[in-house]
């Protein structure tokens, strides 16, 4: 490289560049389950080793200088799980709650959560809360956890908002754009998603961010949740650097607007 590579990139390669860089990254963190059984231990052993997992993983957007991170921690479907295992799952979200929010609030790094909140106790609810409000004001990153989220849920429950403003009379049926859509569903404030990975080999989206993800690149990658780290990650950004997004234009369009 010459010098620029040296000594600060110009204007356009730090365009360039950023370009390269997903601004929003889900991911649903799958294998939990798997890793504990290939070692003969508990599943609540899986999942403590993917909350290990999730923690160097945040480190790594953060010093990638992702915008948003949001992370699949327990879906709508996952109440279908043997009792003990949701049991195990509900009291290492509560340590994390109390160990791991004052990380994030040290590294300015804002936690939000998406999901139905009411099928927790009352006591995870007042911790998600109070874990929000405690992080609210960082701008370094925005971490966000799904818990008890569906995709189809978030756009149901968006649809449910858009009739509730028609029958009031604020809103008129033809005023129901993609565009009035997308700004009730979860995360409308933030980027839409740019990068989707899906880690333990599976290649669907289990509904998940069905909305927000709709011009997003997928990775799939074949390492258990609790493997994934720093190389793999880097992996997924690496390939995403390597699409052409093309929203619809054709290359030669993409090209010309890049020229």
């Amino acid at each position: 490289m010459g010098s620029s590579s040296r000594h600060g990139s110009s204007a356009p390669d730090a365009e360039a560049e950023a370009a390269a860089r997903p601004r929003h990254v889900a991911v649903i963190m799958d294998g939990n389950n798997r890793w504990a059984k290939l070692r003969g231990l508990a599943g609540a052993q899986g999942h403590a080793e993917g909350e290990r997992a999730l923690r160097q993983v945040v480190e790594f957007a953060a010093r990638q200088q992702i915008e948003v991170l949001t992370v699949f921690a327990f879906s709508s479907e996952n109440w279908r799980r043997p009792p003990d295992e949701v049991a195990a799952l509900m009291r290492l979200f509560l340590l994390a709650l109390d160990v791991r929010v004052a990380e994030l609030d040290k590294a300015r790094i804002r936690l939000r959560f998406i999901g139905d909140r009411s099928a927790f106790s009352p006591e995870l609810q007042q911790g998600m809360a109070a874990a929000e409000q405690r992080t609210a004001v960082h701008t370094r990153m925005t971490l966000v956890i799904a818990v008890n989220y569906g995709g189809q849920w978030d756009m149901a429950q968006a649809a449910r908002r858009l009739a509730e403003a028609v029958s009031e009379g604020s809103l008129q049926p033809a005023d129901i754009t993609p565009e009035r859509f997308g700004a009730s569903v979860e995360m409308a404030d933030l980027p839409a998603v740019d990068l989707l990975i899906r880690t333990g080999g599976e290649m669907r989206l289990s509904n998940f961010v069905l909305w927000q993800a709709a011009y997003a690149e997928y990775h799939f990658c074949d390492t258990l949740w609790p493997d994934f780290g720093d190389t793999q990650f880097q992996l997924a950004l690496d390939d995403f650097a390597g699409r052409q997004r093309r929203f619809g234009r054709t290359s030669e369009q993409i090209e010309a607007l890049h020229a």
